[in-house]
C-alpha cells in the first residue's frame, strides 16, 4: 500500500475505477507465474517474531494452483517464506540479519516450507520440483538456456516447479534481493502469459488510503510511460519480516512487461481470485504488457546478465545509440571502468555517468584500453590484427529507459 507522487492528470495511462474500460477475456491454457510473499504465507505477528504459517491461505492457493492446472493452464510458483518459516522453527525473535546466520535459517525453513507444499499438492496428485535459484544461474547464458530447459521439461511433465531464491549458498553478488524481482525473470525466462504478484494490499493506489480519504484505487497502467513514471513510497508499508514492497513489486512489472507478460499486483489472502482474474473480473492491479516486447538475447541482456565493467561515452555516442539506434564504436568511448574478457556485458554511461544501457562487448579491457577514442579503420594497425567493426553491436545492446530509442 503506497503512495503514488504522479497524479492520474499526470499519469493519463492510469486506469482508476472512475475512468475503468472493460477489457477482453483472455484466452485459455496460458502459462502462469503466481509469487507470494513471506505476509501472505505467515499469520500476523504482534510481536517482532515471526507469526506461523497461514495454512489456509497455503491450502487455498494449492487449491487454485490445482484447478488451474486441471484447465489446462501451466503453473509456476515462487514462494518466499524459508527464512521466516526457519526462524519460527528456530525460536528466533528477529530476521537474521548476517549472512551465515540466515544462510542456515533459510536451509532449516526451505525442508518445512516445501514438506507442507508437497503434501498439500499430493491431495490434488499433483507432483511438484524444488528449483532453487541464484542470480548467478541467470548471469551466464549458457546456465539460463540450461534452466529454462529444465522448467519447460517440468511444465511438459505436468509438474508444478515451486521457487525460491537459494538463501542458502548465495550472497549478495548473487542475490535478486527480493522475489517479485525474481518471479519477473522466471516469467521471462518461461515465456509466462501472467505474473501474479499476490502481497498483503489488495491493490496499487493514487496515494495511501490509510492516511488519505481521496486515495483512488489503481486499476490499469498501460503503457511503459505510466509505468517508468509510476513512483513509489513504501514507508510503513512493507512487512518487518518479508524483503520485498510496493516499489518492488513495480520493479517486478516493468521488467515483465518489458518482456510481453501481463503482470497483476491482487490480495495474498486470496489466491481464488486469480481465476476470476483470468475470466475477465478488474481485481487488484493490471499491467498491461508492451505490446512490442524486446527478444529474448536483449532481455537476457538487460536483466539476466551481471555487468562486469563500464564503458564511458561522449555525447555524439550517446546521441547515436539513443536517438538513432546505432551500435557502439570505439570513437565514441572515453574511459573503460572494471576488467573484463570479450562477450561480457557492460554498463554503457553518457558523460554524467548515468547509464544509459547495456550491450555485450566484443573486446577486453585490455583491448578496449588501446583503442578508445580511435576510428574502426585505425583498430586493426594498433592491434596488429583486425577485429570487429563495432564494440558493442546493436544487436546485443538495450536501452536503459523503457521506450526509449528506435
Amino acid at each position: 500500500m503506497g503512495r503514488a507522487v504522479r497524479s492520474d492528470a499526470e499519469l493519463p495511462h492510469l486506469t482508476t475505477q472512475s475512468n475503468l474500460v472493460t477489457k477482453p477475456t483472455p484466452a485459455t491454457k496460458q502459462t502462469l507465474v503466481i509469487k507470494i510473499g513471506t505476509s501472505s504465507l505467515t499469520q500476523p505477528s504482534s510481536g517482532p517474531e515471526p507469526g506461523f504459517l497461514a495454512l489456509s491461505t497455503i491450502a487455498t492457493l494449492v487449491e487454485t494452483i490445482s484447478q488451474l492446472q486441471r484447465q489446462g493452464h501451466a503453473v509456476v510458483l515462487v514462494t518466499s517464506g524459508a527464512v521466516g518459516v526457519g526462524c519460527a522453527r528456530l525460536g528466533l525473535g528477529d530476521r537474521p540479519r548476517s549472512l551465515d546466520l540466515k544462510q542456515a535459517v533459510a536451509a532449516v525453513g526451505q525442508g518445512r516450507l516445501m514438506r507442507i507444499y508437497d503434501d498439500l499438492f499430493n491431495t490434488f496428485g499433483l507432483a511438484i520440483a524444488q528449483v532453487l535459484l541464484t542470480r548467478g544461474d541467470f548471469e551466464r547464458r549458457q546456465s539460463y538456456v540450461s534452466v529454462q530447459r529444465t522448467f519447460r521439461k517440468l511444465l511438459e511433465l505436468g509438474v508444478i516447479p515451486v521457487v525460491n531464491e537459494n538463501d542458502t549458498v548465495s550472497y549478495d553478488e548473487l542475490k535478486f534481493g527480493d522475489n517479485d524481482r525474481l518471479s519477473a525473470y522466471v516469467a521471462d525466462l518461461v515465456g509466462a502469459d501472467w505474473l501474479f504478484l499476490l502481497t498483503d494490499v489488495d491493490r496499487l493506489y493514487s496515494a495511501d488510503p490509510r492516511s488519505n480519504p481521496d486515495a483512488q484505487p489503481i486499476i490499469e497502467v498501460d503503457s511503459p510511460e505510466a509505468l517508468a513514471q509510476l513512483q513509489v513510497s513504501t514507508s510503513g508499508g512493507g512487512s518487518g519480516w518479508g524483503t520485498g514492497g510496493m516499489a518492488t513489486k513495480i520493479t517486478a512489472a516493468s521488467i515483465a512487461t518489458q518482456a510481453g507478460v501481463c503482470t497483476v499486483i491482487t490480495q495474498g489472502r486470496r489466491p481464488q481470485d486469480i481465476p476470476k482474474i483470468l475470466a475477465g473480473e478488474r481485481l487488484g492491479t493490471r499491467f498491461a504488457p508492451q505490446p512490442q516486447a524486446i527478444n529474448a538475447r536483449k532481455r537476457w541482456i538487460a536483466h539476466g546478465a551481471i555487468p562486469s565493467g563500464t564503458l564511458m561515452l561522449d555525447g555524439g555516442a550517446v546521441g547515436a545509440i539513443v536517438e538513432r539506434g546505432k551500435s557502439l564504436l570505439a570513437a565514441g568511448i572515453t574511459a573503460v571502468l572494471g576488467e573484463f574478457q570479450s562477450e561480457e556485458a557492460l554498463r554503457l554511461c553518457d558523460p554524467a555517468g548515468r547509464e544509459i544501457g547495456r550491450g555485450l562487448t566484443n573486446y577486453s579491457h585490455l583491448e578496449l584500453g588501446q583503442i578508445l577514442g580511435l576510428q574502426s579503420h585505425e583498430i586493426e594497425s594498433v592491434l596488429g590484427y583486425a577485429g570487429a567493426e563495432t564494440v558493442v553491436h546493436r544487436d546485443n545492446l538495450v536501452l536503459s529507459e523503457p521506450g526509449a530509442g528506435p
